[in-house]
């Protein structure tokens, strides 16, 4: 598998994800106040979005490639982390799951709850909470898509991959009619999480100076290293959490 290839899949599963948690938002206001200030909420937010792909991406192309690298790798490392820590309490039980369903009772709650506002024609509450679900959700993406194609010098991969989860994950939310609890969220998120540490990682390095043997395979191992610890990790805790429950049952 290229480089190119897992640099598309991270950017897709991550887009993915998060794309889940705001079209959640997004129908929690909807289906409560009407469509049509939600979804200019969710075009003002894109609008924004790309302006700051497009503003930032090419302008990354003039810092030379190893400091490019470097800088990149240790942020993608520090993220990539937190993903990974949390998917690995939530496999563990630490942590529990995110809950779509719950989440998409809640927004409709607040949404019956609040008190109807208009400004410039709008439904201002649905209009805010739209937007700024969507642009909070989207500048993880953001940072991914920007940070992929910066490191390996090819921004539209990274943007292609995004694009394609982000229609995919509307097509699927209007089929579906609502929130799309089904989606494996931890399992995607724990995908992302070794994806983007992987790369934090493989990037960083080379930045540093470091020549890794058979270059681009060398993420491959690093891939499948992450992978290994952060299995170990998960059947550890799981098992330290196991006995506590015991302990605490038998006392």
């Amino acid at each position: 598998m290229s480089t190119t290839t897992l640099l598309v899949l991270g950017a897709f599963l991550a887009s993915a994800v998060e794309m889940v948690e705001a079209l959640t938002i997004v129908l929690g206001v909807g289906v409560v106040r009407g469509w049509r200030s939600p979804l200019i909420g969710v075009a003002a937010a894109a609008v924004v979005l790309l302006a700051l792909i497009a503003a930032i991406g090419p302008a990354l192309g003039s810092i030379p490639i190893d400091t490019l690298r470097l800088v990149v790798g240790a942020l993608l490392l520090v993220f990539g982390l937190q993903w990974l820590r949390k998917a690995i309490l939530r496999s563990s039980g630490y942590k529990p799951s995110h809950d779509e369903e719950e989440a998409f009772r809640q927004e409709r709650a607040r949404a019956a709850a609040a008190g109807a506002e208009q400004r410039a024609g709008l439904d201002w509450y649905s209009f805010t909470v739209a937007f700024k679900g969507v642009l909070l959700e989207g500048l993880e993406v953001v940072f991914i898509v920007i940070a992929f194609g910066a490191a390996e010098g090819r921004l539209w991969p990274a943007v292609v991959g995004a694009l394609a989860a982000v229609v995919l994950v509307i097509v699927a939310g209007v089929l579906a009619r609502g929130p799309l609890e089904r989606v494996p969220e931890n399992t995607i998120k724990f995908t992302v999480g070794l994806l983007l540490t992987s790369f934090g990682c493989f990037w960083a390095a080379e930045g540093a100076g470091v020549e890794w043997p058979g270059d681009e395979l060398s993420l491959l191992g690093v891939i499948a290293f992450f992978a290994v610890v952060s299995r170990a990790l998960v059947l550890a805790l799981r098992r330290q959490r196991l006995a506590t429950v015991e302990a605490g049952a038998s006392a």
